[in-house]
Formats: structure tokens, sequence, C-alpha cells
């Protein structure tokens, strides 16, 4: 049986950082970094949140970087086990929402596995945060009924969607680790119907200092996500507003 508790009794609490900045943490999950012993996190978690943990903590980084040096999933799974085995109040710690491309299946499973209860404190996902920073909501009436969040590759390399329903005018679409497989999902997009002018943006390092805004088109998308080094999400059938003086927009490479 799930042992999903109440804070006082979890082994482990599953704790959504936001995508970077503090601003975005949720009251809960600064009380659970505040009250907690070790905090196993991601590579992705924000320095601002980082800093919020006080200096006795434990901290483990267990940072994944898409087909790049990770730590294993399998190891993560027994860092998790042994710190809860040791003792109460350990915090995963995980990069936007932990429910959303976070693994969070696997650690569950292992936790019950070794008889570990846990709860789940939800995070804004870098979708919400990246809409907002460009002035615009994820769904709106008239223009889209439904909002897909999809994954740019799998365990098994790019991932297949539904392009043909992507494609359809008026849809949105946040691609989450979609850098590496832009030119594949430009290229199935089209294939089933979207427009080259459809607009796009790219939205680099959420929230961080750093942030970056690149509006585009879906035929000009592999050449603007070329110029990104930090995280990123894809926007698709989102442009920044207009009245945001601050945002590059890229031209249209032309055919």
């Amino acid at each position: 049986m799930t042992q999903v508790h109440t804070p006082a009794q979890a082994a482990v609490t599953f704790v959504g950082a936001g995508p970077g900045a503090a601003e975005h943490l949720t009251l809960g999950a600064l009380r659970a970094l505040q009250e907690a012993r070790v905090v196993i996190h991601d590579r992705l978690v924000g320095a601002e949140v980082l800093a919020l943990i006080p200096a006795h903590v434990t901290l483990v980084d267990v940072g994944k970087e898409g087909f790049g040096p990770s730590v294993t999933q399998n190891q993560i799974n027994a860092s998790l086990v042994a710190h809860a085995m040791s003792g109460p109040r350990v915090v995963r710690l995980k990069g936007g929402d932990c429910g959303i491309f976070g693994r969070l299946d696997e650690e569950m499973a292992a936790l019950e596995a070794a008889g570990l209860s846990f709860r789940i404190l939800p995070g804004l996902t870098s979708a919400s945060v990246a809409a907002a920073s460009i002035g615009q909501s994820l769904t709106r009436r008239g223009r889209n009924a439904s909002l897909r969040i999809v994954t740019g590759h799998d365990m098994e390399g790019f991932a297949e969607q539904d392009w043909r329903g992507m494609a359809r005018p008026g849809e949105v679409a946040a691609i989450y680790m979609g850098k590496k497989s832009a030119r594949f999902i430009q290229g199935r997009l089209m294939m089933h119907g979207a427009s080259g002018a459809t607009d796009v943006t790219i939205v680099e390092n959420v929230s961080r200092p750093e942030q970056r805004i690149l509006g585009t088109t879906l035929a000009a998308l592999p050449e603007a996500v070329a110029g990104c080094s930090g995280p990123a999400v894809i926007l698709f059938g989102l442009a920044p507003r207009a009245a945001r003086s601050s945002v590059a927009v890229l031209k249209e490479v032309q055919a």
C-alpha cells in the first residue's frame, strides 16, 4: 500500500523548487527546506533557492544533464532510500514541478519498496513561469481549449508526439528538453501541416538573472535554439507581447 503520509510522518518530502527564482517557491516548500536535515537536489535547482537552505543542512547534488554526464537514476534512488532510512526530514528537491518530467514515479517506487513514506509539495513548472515572462497565458478563449506539455526526448531518443494535433492552428505546446531535437520537432510539425510562420518563443534560463527571451517562428526554430547554452522551454504557438520592449526578437530565417 502506498505510504503517503502527513508532514509529521513522512520520511521524505518531494518538493518542487520552481524554475529558479526564489520568488516562485511556495511557502510549504520554504518551510520544508528550513526544517530539513538532508536535501537531495537536482542540477537545475536555482542558486536563490539553495541559498535559503540553512547552513547545517546536508546538501546532496544528484544532478542530471540531458545527453551529458549524470548521476544515474538507480544511484539517486539508492541515495534517497539510504538517507531516509537514517532519519526523518529528508527533502528531495526537484527543479520546476516534481511531477512534470521529474522522474518522480521511479523515486516514489523506490521508497515504497523500502517501506518508506513520502509526501509531495508541487512547484511552479517552467511553462507557467515562461509564459508569464512573455506576458502571455497558456490558454485563451477562442484560441486553444487545451495545452500540451511535452518532452523533446525520452529514453529511446527524440520523442514522438501527436504531431497532427499540435500542428492545428491555434494550438499551444510547451516543449521541455527540446534544444537538441528542435529540427526533428520542426520537421514533424511542418510535415503534419503546421505553418512555418507559426509563432514560437524560446525562454532560456527561466526566471533566473540570465533569463533570455527569443521570439521566432517554427521555420527558424533550429537556428534560434542553436544559440541557447542554458536550459530552455520552447513555447510553440505563442509570441512575446508587443509591449515588452526588452524582448529580443529573432527574424525568420529565409529559405
